[in-house]
């Protein structure tokens, strides 16, 4: 009797970055996702520095008005840590262990592969599959972080009125997410190789997906932010109003060509060297398709400076395109804030696993 199946509660993606917590519901409509609730809430300075949060109470306060705001009913969260605070290792085990069997044998041999004091970890796997050439073994994947890592976005949640459910890692939610701006590839995706590329306010994360399964990662600090103290120092501004004004406009006449401009120059080297460090990793030496994310993706015209300086197809990502949206959400701001929600997206994805 599937009219009696009850339905799985909703989880919600939860993307806590070093500017504002991101919060994403979808539900499912037949095939097509919908957009269920949203809401962007910026965090206080500090609160949380290059994605290694300072201040819980002060997450947990930001958490609670974005719950409120977005007038999303569910409870259950899912959050993730950046690459950075991650271990993973790709290990091969005998075939046909049950999960408990892979568990207990995992925990023996785990002191191998993680640096660190098991008490002091986190430790997940998942099967990837059977081992290339060797029908005996199974590839592992292991992603191991600080436990503090994970207890204290948590412990955000919590205050937030919200229950941690699911502690993902960012690169593999942006996989995740990735499967849905195929459709802004020309032709199949399949074969493809797209560099997914996020540049947030502090760091900027560099996701190579081929076949909708991520191949490289990387990620180092630049962001945003270095334009908004550019603005800063041009103009004689504190931080906040530099920030304001460079999302709402209101800026000199130069402001464009003088700082805006050269910071699209800038980003425009960063993707490049990111793709550089990519391609030197043998893996490929040219990408099908550049997706910009993250906030510096909104600037105007950087897909097509990208574009034309590194001679490959260059978008901006828009997970929501083919999505229907509740009525409460509004279709402007989810419009604004698309590029920067791949996270968000990602984790909210958790729900129909």
């Amino acid at each position: 009797m599937s009219l009696l199946k009850r339905k799985k509660p909703a989880i919600l993606g939860l993307d806590i970055s070093s500017t504002s917590v991101k919060l994403l519901e979808l539900a499912k409509d037949g095939d097509r996702y919908r957009v269920q609730s949203l809401a962007v809430e910026a965090l206080p300075d500090n609160a949380v520095v290059d994605k290694n949060i300072q201040d819980v109470e002060a997450v947990g306060e930001t958490i609670q008005r974005a719950v409120k705001r977005s007038g999303t009913k569910a409870k259950n969260a899912a959050v993730a840590v950046a690459g950075s605070a991650v271990i993973t290792k790709i290990i091969t085990m005998p075939t046909g262990l049950s999960d408990d069997e892979l568990e207990t044998q995992i925990e023996m041999e785990a002191d191998q592969y993680i640096p660190y004091p098991l008490e002091e970890i986190n430790l997940d796997f998942e099967v990837i599959g059977e081992t290339k050439n060797n029908p005996d073994t199974v590839d592992v994947l292991l992603a191991a972080s600080r436990s503090e890592n994970i207890e204290l976005r948590s412990a955000a949640l919590s205050l937030g009125g919200l229950n941690p459910k699911i502690v993902d890692v960012e690169a593999y939610t942006i996989e995740n997410s990735a499967k849905l701006i195929n459709y802004q590839m020309e032709g199949s995706s399949e074969g493809k190789v797209i560099a997914l590329i996020d540049i947030g306010a502090t760091m900027t994360s560099l996701n190579v997906v081929e076949n909708n399964h991520l191949i490289y990662t990387r990620e180092q600090s630049f962001g945003g932010k270095q334009l908004t103290e550019e603005i800063m120092r041009r103009y004689g501004l504190a931080y906040d109003e530099a920030g304001r004004l460079k999302k709402e406009g209101g800026l000199p006449d130069n402001y464009i060509p003088e700082v805006l401009e050269p910071f699209k120059e800038t980003i425009a080297q960063q993707v490049s060297r990111f793709l550089q460090f990519f391609y030197t990793s043998g893996q490929h030496n040219a990408v099908d398709l550049i997706v910009l994310a993250g906030g510096c993706a909104c600037i105007p015209g950087i897909d097509e400076l990208v574009e034309s300086q590194l001679d490959t197809d260059t978008v901006v990502a828009n997970p929501f395109a083919q999505m229907s949206l509740a009525a409460k959400v509004n279709p402007q701001a989810l419009s604004n804030d698309a590029p920067s929600l791949m996270i968000a997206c990602g984790l909210a994805m958790r729900s129909f696993d």
